[in-house]
């Protein structure tokens, strides 16, 4: 019985990408790469969507948090579009994009920042999450990012 895990998203299957590992054995999260090459340019405004290749399935009381990777922001002061990125079970293959792992950069350099196809650019942490008395949510997700606010 698979429980949470990733996959590779079809449109990048074939193409040499590397599922999230975790570097050590104390490890929390997952470090997430890019599936191509992307330039982010310099700030303010300066901004890129990396596409990571990968999608992740997990328990209906799970989430995937995505945060930038410490190393990344330092060497190059970046941070993510949405500070944590909120990964939901029911965004593993939905019809819009197959529940692919977007990560958004802000690059508040001078300079534009040229990240290569396989360098680590976040990471993920699956986490159990709690509801709140009375919560009825009965909507399906229909899409892909942005798509519950439609």
């Amino acid at each position: 019985m698979r429980i949470r895990g990733f996959e590779v998203v079809s449109t990048y299957e074939g193409k040499g990408i590397n599922l999230p590992r975790r570097k050590t054995k104390k490890s929390a999260a997952y470090d997430l790469e890019a599936a191509e090459d992307v330039t982010v340019p310099p700030g303010p405004g300066g901004k890129a969507v990396v596409q990571t290749g990968i999608k992740a399935y997990m328990q209906d009381d799970e989430v995937l948090k995505v945060h930038v990777r410490s190393g990344m922001s330092f060497k190059n002061t970046v941070s993510l579009l949405n500070d944590v990125g909120v990964i939901d079970a029911d965004y593993y293959n939905n019809p819009d994009n197959e529940g692919h792992i977007l990560v958004g950069i802000v690059n508040h350099a001078h300079a534009p920042l040229h990240i290569k196809k396989g360098e680590r650019v976040a990471q993920a942490i699956f986490e159990k999450y709690l509801l709140a008395d009375g919560d009825d949510a009965e909507g399906e997700r229909n899409g892909g990012i942005g798509s519950t606010g439609k």
